[in-house]
């Protein structure tokens, strides 16, 4: 048995019954978390899943991070499809009393993976050109993805983790914000949730010391601050994917 599931206590919901499908680890993390009115966000998200919110604020969270080494239950990493870079932004739903996670996009610099993840579980991944590196004092990562001829959305940073490792408790912030086990989709007119499993989220404090971001292109102006009120950083965390099953279907 995988390490990870000795710990379960954690989890707002139970494994699901299905053996996991795939696995990834996720490196070198950033969670940068922006504050927005619910009513903004609110007419960004399908009517069907319920915005969730924390003392009456709705938050979008914009998440850099290294995919390492991806396999099929049972199968051995394949070369050259094992590893790439991804960017997700991300806000937070409940669905039937079950809280999860809803993108808006997902970039990745992997078109196989892209292409894939499209088609199988209807998440709104696109292909970008992305660059990660190690600095002496931390990361930078970089991304671009062309709207159109004369609109991109990009990301140019370099971030450094803090030196303390702490646990999130449980109705906190940070808690709200990190432990979720599921995330929300459409595929045609299908609601799937797709549920994964990791242990306990261990994070410390991070600064992000510059900083370019249209990521979130859609939203009108000034509704998302030009610094995140709040950063998480994680180095590393296995996590185990589940095949996506129906829950429920698009409202005419």
């Amino acid at each position: 048995m995988h390490v990870e599931f000795m710990q379960l206590d954690h989890r707002p919901f139970s494994l699901p019954s299905s053996p996991w499908l795939l696995s990834q680890v996720w490196e070198d993390l950033l969670f940068m978390h922006y504050p927005i009115a619910p009513n903004v966000l609110r007419n960004y998200v399908p009517r069907e899943l319920e915005l969730d919110v924390y003392q009456n604020k709705a938050w979008m969270t914009i998440i850099p991070f290294r995919v390492t080494k991806m396999k099929g239950r049972g199968f051995p990493p394949l070369p050259l499809l094992n590893a790439y870079l991804e960017l997700n932004v991300r806000t937070y739903v409940t669905y039937k009393g079950i809280p999860g996670i809803y993108f808006f996009s997902l970039d990745a610099n992997h078109p196989l993976f892209v292409i894939g993840a499209r088609i199988s579980v209807g998440l709104p991944y696109k292909h970008a050109q992305m660059k990660f590196q190690q600095l002496n004092n931390g990361f930078q990562f970089k991304s671009e993805r062309h709207l159109d001829k004369s609109i991109s959305e990009k990301i140019d940073l370099t971030y450094k983790p803090g030196d303390v490792l702490f646990e999130t408790l449980p109705g906190s912030l940070d808690h709200w914000l990190l432990e979720r086990y599921c995330m929300y989709s459409f595929q045609g007119k299908k609601l799937l949730r797709g549920d994964i499993h990791h242990d306990k989220w261990k994070v410390s404090k991070a600064k992000v010391t510059t900083l370019i971001n249209t990521m979130a292109s859609f939203l009108p102006v000034d509704n998302i601050a030009k610094i995140p009120s709040l950063l998480h950083y994680s180095n590393r965390r296995r996590v185990f994917i589940y095949p996506p099953k129906k829950v429920g279907e698009r409202m005419k």
